[in-house]
């Protein structure tokens, strides 16, 4: 389902949750760090680059044109991991891991609206997180739980900050997603 905005368009599942596609940015194989942007609401706030599909984009292909335009950075997509839903504001977020190959000196945000971008350890990016995108944490937790180069050099770390209870849910269409329990 497509619906027109006057600025965008948003695209909808079968669901009717907006499709959304977002990276975890990170700069090395340990993803002992994640790149956050401000909000463009609340500019005090920090959020993971991502945003809506566009009709007839590839997830992947919105994924790393929203960390371009956001985060001002270009790099390779990793691995999936996951899509997740936001009940709330009726949602749903393809997740990536990207390797960060260059952090453009200007981008598209950072002139517009002023948006900053800034690295912070696992464990600062999910107290940021917690304030004013607390659905967002699950994507860090995610990216921790699935990393296995850090499982095996730094195991003790990896249960530092509790976990948010997660379920895979498969929906009718057959698209794997994460919610939170209730």
């Amino acid at each position: 389902m497509v619906k027109e905005k006057p600025n965008s368009t948003r695209i909808y599942d079968s669901e009717g949750y907006r499709r959304r596609a977002a990276c975890i940015c990170v700069r090395s194989d340990l993803e002992d760090e994640v790149l956050l942007v401000t909000s463009s609401r609340r500019p005090d706030s920090w959020i993971v680059p991502g945003g809506g599909v566009e009709p007839d984009e590839d997830p992947a292909v919105t994924a790393l044109r929203e960390v371009r335009e956001e985060a001002g950075v270009l790099g390779r997509l990793g691995r999936c991991l996951g899509i997740f839903e936001n009940s709330e504001h009726k949602h749903r977020t393809e997740v990536w891991v990207m390797h960060v190959d260059e952090e453009l000196p200007e981008w598209e945000d950072s002139r517009t609206i002023g948006r900053k971008r800034k690295w912070f350890t696992i464990s600062e990016a999910l107290v940021q997180l917690a304030q004013h995108k607390p659905v967002q944490r699950s994507y860090i937790h995610s990216l921790k739980n699935t990393n296995q180069l850090r499982a095996t050099t730094n195991s003790s770390s990896l249960h530092q900050m509790p976990t948010t209870p997660i379920q895979i849910v498969t929906n009718s269409s057959s698209d794997t997603h994460i919610t939170k329990n209730s």
